[in-house]
């Protein structure tokens, strides 16, 4: 990465702030670039989904799997009940999306309240695992609530065998006029729904995978308590990836624990974090990260730097903290800032090997909260920062009052704020869709075929905030 001449900046900036150069380039197609990463992590696309308790849950975990990205499980999540969404993200498939199941007999109202927990927005009717029926949102709509799911459900659904071609069943759902097929294993049973959309990305995307060809799912712990035990129970739980996280990372506690845990010889990477400097940088390296968790204060629930003035600029701390790791041979994560698909193309061209992505994925369907709607009619999702005093007062249960009541009073975080899904983009792999799409273009872009050469291609320049401005397009009606 390198600035245009004379634009060397005397001041930290964040991503608003640079914009990249095009370079001449011989790509000559968005598919050309590989996106895979080479921090150990096992993503194909640099994405994790960072370990927010509104946003990191089973739904997510195997979803952005799929894709190519990895999700974090939350550092306050039992250990058992780690374990359980571990076992059950390894148990998924590669291709099939995990379906929304009830019986002929449930009621409309039932089907209601489960179809928007996946983005194929159906419902498969079964009779002993075998699929006999199919209930879309369109066919619930006018129905009375209490109407039983046989009176409504479609029977002349798209099947197809599990093993099938996913542009098989591409074909098969043009020709019928469908978007969703039931695929089915060996036995007549259930094994999966496939969309045609799906079928696409199939062919775009690569899951991220462990070596027995499962997929990946990472898991986060504080430094507080036995962590050593519970990072050891992580991995023989099956986590792929640790991440030791707290607001602070630049601090002896946390060195403890990644000594700790290191010592362990657990054979997975080690994640650590946060820091904002170089300094910071090393010392985490040192005492046994792979990976160091670079940000303090961007995120979009996070108040810190408004609390405390403590943080620095992201685009400036991913930078030098990236140029820290890569003399060291290890990598760094660029955690919070992200709202637009460019600065996650930016935070790769500083260095990154992956971003992380809490807030923005929030609001969709595969986030853990509850599907609301607001009284103008629109989807949305609660969310709330990891240092808000939700978050710590959950974290804090188990504690005595007086030391729960304590703790509250040092929040550095929104307690919840209302994360709208987009009616374009209103699953988590849209969202992905979108950013790839755009990191693929801002590497063909740099003439980079791979996110390596796109660093060491990248020619930023910086910019006024009418710059910033001069680069959106007008609101709609303007």
């Amino acid at each position: 990465m390198q600035f245009l001449p004379g634009q060397t900046p005397p001041y930290d900036l964040t991503y608003n702030d640079v914009f990249l150069v095009p370079n001449r380039t011989d790509i000559a197609s968005r598919f050309d670039v590989d996106l895979a990463t080479s921090d150990g992590s096992g993503t194909t696309i640099p994405l994790v989904v960072a370990n927010m308790t509104a946003v990191a849950g089973r739904r997510m975990a195997e979803t952005v799997a799929r894709r190519g990205g990895i999700v974090v499980l939350p550092q306050d999540l039992p250990n058992n009940a780690v374990a359980d969404t571990i076992a059950f993200v390894k148990s998924r498939s590669l291709l099939a999306d995990t379906p929304v199941t009830l019986s002929a007999d449930d009621s409309v109202s039932d089907a209601m309240a489960l179809i928007h927990k996946r983005a194929h927005g159906a419902v498969v009717v079964v009779d002993r695992d075998r699929p006999v029926g199919v209930v879309t949102e369109a066919a619930c709509a006018d129905v009375d609530r209490f109407a039983r799911l046989h009176e409504i459900a479609t029977t002349d659904f798209v099947t197809a065998p599990a093993t099938a071609e996913p542009s098989y069943i591409f074909d098969r759902l043009e020709a019928a006029h469908a978007d969703l097929a039931v695929l089915l294993a060996p036995d007549g049973t259930l094994a999966g729904v496939l969309t045609r959309t799906g079928a696409v990305r199939h062919g775009i995307y690569a899951p991220a995978v462990d070596g027995d060809g499962m997929l990946r799912i990472a898991a986060a712990v504080g430094i507080n308590g036995d962590v050593p035990a519970k990072a050891k129970a992580l991995v023989d739980a099956g986590a792929d990836l640790l991440v030791v996280d707290t607001a602070h990372g630049h601090q002896v506690k946390m060195l403890e624990t990644l000594r700790s845990i290191r010592d362990l010889g657990l054979g997975v990477p080690l994640v650590g974090g946060n820091t904002v400097s170089a300094e910071g940088t090393r010392d985490l390296i040192a005492a046994g990260a792979d990976i160091v968790k670079v940000g303090v204060g961007p995120g979009a629930m996070c108040t810190t730097r408004m609390m405390t003035g403590v943080g620095r600029p992201q685009f400036s701390a991913v930078a030098e903290c990236a140029a820290a790791a890569a003399e060291l041979g290890a990598h760094i994560w660029a955690d919070g800032g992200v709202r637009h698909p460019r600065d996650v193309a930016l935070a790769l061209a500083a260095g990154a090997s992956n971003v992380m992505i809490g807030s923005w994925f929030a609001g969709t369907y595969e986030s853990p909260g509850d599907l609301r709607v607001d009284r103008e009619g629109n989807a949305y999702k609660e969310s709330f920062g990891m240092a808000s005093k939700r978050a710590v007062a959950a974290r804090t249960a188990a504690d005595r009052g007086y030391d729960r009541a304590r703790k509250a009073l040092f929040e550095e975080g929104i307690s919840s704020s209302r994360m709208l899904l987009d009616p374009e983009r209103p699953g988590v792999e849209d969202l992905i869709d979108h950013i790839c799409s755009g990191v693929r273009s801002a590497c063909t872009y740099a003439g980079a075929r791979t996110l390596a050469e796109f660093h060491d291609r990248a020619v930023l320049g910086v910019q006024s905030a009418a710059g910033f401005a001069e680069g959106r397009p007008l609101p709609s009606g303007w």
